[in-house]
């Protein structure tokens, strides 16, 4: 990416915001007087022999307010090294409790606050206060429970993006149950091996779904699921679609409507007391390579880390309305619900696709909603942005304090969009890298520091994160790039993976000796702003030297004739693997050969002439998750002509076929 776009500061924050921000708060209360010292504190030795990560995440606890039914002895027991560690050991508490339970009393001046507004595809809205979710919470820890599920069991969420997603999820954790939140848009294969996996007896789904104007059938993919994986014993099946006056939908005995099932259960179900490390959610991560992996996360850490994240990343104020586009069963769902109803707030669900009825569909609703926090993936952002600045004109976007991004890497040109269009030039965009597996960040800007394009700021606090060489030493101060690690746990933190300590300890500690290897390549900049360069293991190597894909397809980016790129390797006789690079146009360039030329040389000038493209080829389209991730396997599998493995997840199939003729 050229380095006069990136090395410059485009956000600086006003002091006025700056004072308003929950982390200054915090700062305040500590005497910390800088981010540098605010990081040092949270995340270093604090001399003797304190670490500044156990001195966090204790003060964390009473800063935020999280509530524990009995006190902790200790911060953490890591008698087992930072792979095991136990965190707030003796303490229990309940996450339903933090989130809802305590919100929804009788007594309590959020109890008919609005806890989630939900839209339809259709244009139907709902709102539900603390009290109805509590209620309904309640109903359906109380029907578990008659369906013979204990504390520790898992329950299956295959659900559409209704706002029973959210009394669902909290009423697994009321009764002890292991939420598994399986992505509505995953097919019967992934659906099913994360059935066979986790195990389920009752698993909860819908009719269906609205998907550009059209309904998407769940029922009968689960069925299938669960014919080809077995386990389930209960299906309770949510009417979204208006089946159950009379719709045609597959049954079997072991089926039950949601407003059967849970409306007529007991409504006053106390939370229980739980151990600070009693499963909470087994999350799957996406599997683009290998079986998927089960995540364990715990009551204790995801009822802290989420919060502490919207609390200081996001600035999470009382009257805010955060809206991050996900499903229930990605982590940024969860994170979504947990980090935000900690505090009584309010949160945001959209069912739909991003551009229907028409491309101004997210703005539309930021603005009906008065919504102040916007999350979304910069692939969403390319491909909203190629609409041009139209669709934006109309509407009231002054309600927004903070944007947020995930998932990838960003070109700077679609970044400076998002920040100038969308959020005016003046809210920060918080751009976050962490993984499922902890339900949270390593890097994540603080809203009050300034930005360079595509940064990821710094570390998370209490985040004890570097950046590595092959050898495990130290590069971050030399302004090297290398592996993000983490040498300390946090709570958060996955306790192993649901199959097992060995895949575990492979997956994520077997490269470097006590640190967490994250498999992301990262750069530390002269300024002290943090960058990712992609995957380290999606390395293109040509002829010995590597590059990641996302450096490829920046410096595409940065040509005004495209919108997007995907670069992906192909065998080459001579440097083993060559770049070819699918190039999405702006709308109205025409695609010539002079053109490919120009990107070939763009590419030379930026990276070295080893990384110029063998090949350029242009698409309409690239095959997406329905989170806007780039499937780039797809890709690649497109244009080598090997298997395409699960794509399950695939939000436009049609993408693909349309990769095996690229012109």
């Amino acid at each position: 990416m050229e380095h006069d776009t990136v090395d410059r500061v485009v956000h600086e924050p006003t002091r006025e915001f700056v004072e308003s921000t929950n982390v200054y708060a915090f700062m305040e209360s500590y005497g910390i007087e800088s981010y540098e010292e605010l990081i040092e504190r949270t995340t270093t030795e604090l001399g003797d022999g304190e670490s500044g990560v156990d001195w966090f995440w204790d003060e964390l606890v009473d800063y935020l307010g999280i509530e524990f039914y009995e006190p902790y002895e200790a911060v953490r027991d890591d008698t087992d090294g930072p792979q095991f560690s136990e965190w707030y050991p003796g303490g229990e508490l309940n996450l339903a409790h933090n989130v809802l339970d305590r919100h929804a009393a009788v007594d309590a001046e959020r109890r008919n606050t609005v806890a989630t507004i939900w839209e339809g595809e259709n244009g139907e809205v709902r709102e539900v206060t603390y009290h109805e979710l509590h209620r309904q919470a309640s109903q359906v820890a109380s029907a578990l429970e008659a369906r013979g599920v204990d504390t520790g069991d898992t329950v299956a969420l295959y659900m559409p993006m209704v706002p029973e997603v959210v009394s669902i999820l909290y009423g697994c954790f009321k009764i002890g149950a292991i939420a598994v939140p399986i992505f509505s848009g995953f097919g019967v294969d992934a659906t099913a091996t994360r059935i066979e996996d986790s195990e389920p007896r009752v698993l909860f789904t819908g009719d269906g779904f609205l998907r550009r104007g059209s309904p998407v059938f769940l029922k009968q993919s689960a069925d299938e699921a669960i014919e080809e994986a077995g386990h389930v014993e209960h299906t309770i099946v949510y009417d979204r679609l208006g089946s159950s006056e009379g719709g045609e939908i597959p049954w079997t005995d072991r089926d039950e409507w949601f407003h059967e099932a849970v409306g007529t259960a007991a409504d006053d179900y106390e939370s229980k007391s739980l151990p600070a490390d009693q499963e909470s959610m087994l999350l799957y991560s996406s599997g683009t390579t290998g079986r998927p992996k089960g995540i364990v996360h715990t009551h204790a850490g995801v009822g802290v880390q989420c919060p502490k994240e919207l609390h200081f990343g996001m600035d999470l104020k009382p009257a805010d309305r955060f809206f991050w586009v996900s499903d229930i069963g990605w982590m940024m769902g969860p994170w979504t619900l947990i980090g935000t109803h900690t505090f009584g707030g309010t949160v945001f669900i959209y069912e739909g696709a991003p551009d229907h009825p028409g491309p101004d569909r997210f703005w539309e609703m930021i603005d009906r909603h008065g919504l102040t926090q916007f999350g979304i993936s910069p692939t969403a952002i390319r491909a909203l942005r190629k609409y041009g600045e139209q669709p934006l004109e109309g509407h009231d976007l002054s309600s927004l304090r903070i944007l947020g991004s995930t998932g990838e890497p960003w070109d700077p040109e679609s970044w400076e969009w998002f920040h100038e269009h969308v959020g005016g030039g003046e809210c920060p965009i918080v751009n976050i890298s962490g993984g499922t597996e902890i339900c949270g960040c390593f890097l994540m800007p603080m809203p009050s520091e300034p930005l360079k394009p595509c940064t990821l700021g710094g570390p998370g606090l209490g985040m004890d994160i570097d950046i590595v060489n092959g050898d495990g030493e130290s590069v971050r101060d030399d302004h090297e790039r290398g592996f993000l690690v983490a040498r300390d746990s946090c709570p958060s933190m996955t306790k192993s993976l649901w199959s097992g300590d060995e895949r575990y300890l492979e997956e994520y500690w077997s490269t470097f000796e006590d640190m967490w290897d994250h498999g992301d390549w990262a750069q530390k900049d002269e300024d002290g702003f943090w960058f990712l360069h992609g995957r380290a293991d999606d390395a293109l190597n040509v002829a010995g030297r590597k590059v990641g894909p996302a450096e490829v397809e920046g410096a595409l980016i940065d040509h005004e004739a495209v919108n997007q790129a995907a670069a992906v390797g192909a065998p080459d006789e001579t440097t083993g693997t060559a770049v070819v690079a699918y190039v999405i146009l702006e709308d109205g360039v025409e695609e010539t050969d002079e053109l490919r030329a120009a990107l070939t040389e763009q590419v030379g000038e930026e990276l070295g002439k080893p990384f110029r493209p063998r090949e350029i080829l242009f698409v309409d389209a690239f095959p997406k998750t329905q989170s806007g991730k780039i499937i780039r396997r797809a890709i690649e599998a497109a244009y080598t002509g090997e298997g395409l493995g699960d794509l399950s997840s695939l939000e436009n199939p049609e993408a693909l076929a349309a990769l095996e003729e690229p012109r």
